[in-house]
């Protein structure tokens, strides 16, 4: 379920959208049962001889969906969430070891197993159809996504993988990785991110067996899709389902952030559950959004070859949980090397309480953008992807502040404001004033506007 598409995240920039020599190397992973490997990375950017991208070893072809840039692709296969001590691994560790002690088989083994390692790289169809998004979907957009080409593409979440691990025969796993998506620049969004999936599947005897006189009840039923459940659920199997979903969210956010946590579910609409809920926490007097949940279209379960049962899914931001819990003010700071942010994470056990100490808070530096704008077809997204990459992480924030109209032309006129400021030390102004002219360049070359600098 990995995330809710109303929330898309992220963006970043390169002379073209993919430059032709772009090429990285590496094995991916694919396994059936637990696993911890990961997709290794080794960037290079030798100029091969045709118009490609080369990931873990395949090559594929550029055509007009290809939107990837060479700073994107220089995240693939960083794996943070694998890497020790880190506090993206630290969350995982510790949903993990909570879902394996929690929840247990038949055969005394972990009921859950865990893919940490599957290959960003995916098909459109993987990411949406599997997932019976439509084709006119937002979510499907150039302009909130990283495309390969027109077949493949950097996975936009974790849900990707749920119908093949359902295929495979799985009914209770969890699925982490890196995420990417186009959108706003902000101390809380990136273009790459972190998500676990969660999938469990019931059989009639599984959901039935502990309720008093539950022989004959049935999961499947021929009625109407109402707000509460789907045409073809019996209104007894989605309550039970609905209720187990919701025990074990609550119980892992209690784990993680501790007893007397206040809890509330919201209505919302996912293309690929029904019914579908946010969970927020209140953690320190206030409500946030953690995760978006519900029970799985049928649809899907059955397409996946698990039609004689029925389920729920979830999906979890790793960097949302980690801000929360350890307080970090910036989620740029999860790619940081800076010892002084990345030593506070090395302890002894997953589950020991962490302190963090903010680094110190450097000063801003703002300058404004402004130009029209080439056509219709301009995205607000295709500007902060070139922002983000000329100016990498010393951008902390881009803000449209004021978007004007001619009168007469009717050409219509944006006007950008740009933070810049290092986590890790003070800018100068000469510098982001080399880097604020490359972005004005590149803004005229790249996306056709016509400057009022």
């Amino acid at each position: 379920m990995a995330m809710l598409w109303k929330f898309m995240r992220v963006a970043k920039y390169s002379k073209t959208a993919l430059s032709p020599k772009v090429k990285v190397r590496g094995i991916p992973t694919h396994s059936r049962y637990s696993s911890s490997k990961t997709v290794p990375s080794d960037f290079s950017a030798n100029t091969p001889c045709s118009n490609t991208v080369e990931l873990f070893g395949k090559a594929y072809p550029q055509d007009d969906y290809s939107n990837v840039t060479e700073k994107i692709l220089s995240k693939v296969g960083k794996n943070l969430h694998n890497t020790k001590h880190h506090p993206l691994w630290l969350i995982k560790e510790q949903v993990k070891d909570h879902f394996y002690k929690q929840y247990i088989g038949r055969r005394g083994t972990p009921l859950f197993s865990v893919y940490d390692g599957l290959s960003p790289v995916v098909t459109v169809q993987q990411n949406f159809d599997s997932l019976l998004i439509p084709q006119n979907h937002a979510s499907r957009r150039k302009e909130d996504n990283y495309y390969l080409n027109r077949d493949h593409m950097l996975r936009a979440h974790t849900s990707a993988h749920q119908w093949d691990l359902i295929h495979s025969g799985l009914d209770a796993f969890l699925a982490v990785g890196d995420v990417y998506r186009r959108d706003t620049i902000d101390n809380t969004h990136y273009p790459v991110f972190h998500q676990m999936e969660g999938v469990r599947l019931f059989s009639c005897h599984e959901l039935f067996s502990s309720i008093k006189d539950g022989e004959g009840l049935q999961l499947f039923e021929q009625g109407h899709r109402t707000a509460h459940k789907q045409e073809c659920h019996t209104m007894e199997a989605v309550r039970l389902v609905e209720f187990n979903l919701k025990q074990v969210l609550t119980k892992l956010m209690t784990h993680i952030f501790g007893d007397g946590l206040q809890v509330r579910w919201v209505d919302c609409y996912f293309p690929f559950t029904h019914p579908s809920f946010e969970m927020e926490i209140n953690f320190q007097g206030e409500w946030m959004e953690v995760l978006g949940c519900g029970v799985m279209e049928q649809q899907l379960v059955n397409s996946a070859g698990a039609q004689d049962k029925i389920g729920w899914a979830f999906g979890l931001g790793l960097e949302r949980l980690a801000m929360i819990l350890y307080d970090i003010p910036d989620i740029r700071l999860f790619w940081s090397e800076d010892e002084r942010f990345l030593k506070q994470f090395i302890v002894p056990h997953i589950w020991q309480k962490i302190e963090f100490q903010p680094l110190s808070r450097y000063p801003p530096l703002i300058n404004d953008i402004s130009f029209w704008l080439p056509s219709e077809t301009y995205s607000k997204n295709d500007f902060y992807d070139l922002a983000r990459t000329v100016g990498g992480d010393l951008i902390e924030k881009v803000v449209l502040v004021d978007e004007y109209t001619h009168p007469k032309t009717k050409k219509v006129s944006h006007c950008y404001r740009i933070i810049y400021r290092h986590p890790e030390r003070t800018l100068t102004q000469d510098e982001v004033h080399r880097i604020h002219q490359a972005i004005e360049e590149s803004a005229v070359q790249e996306l056709g506007v016509e400057g009022r600098f």
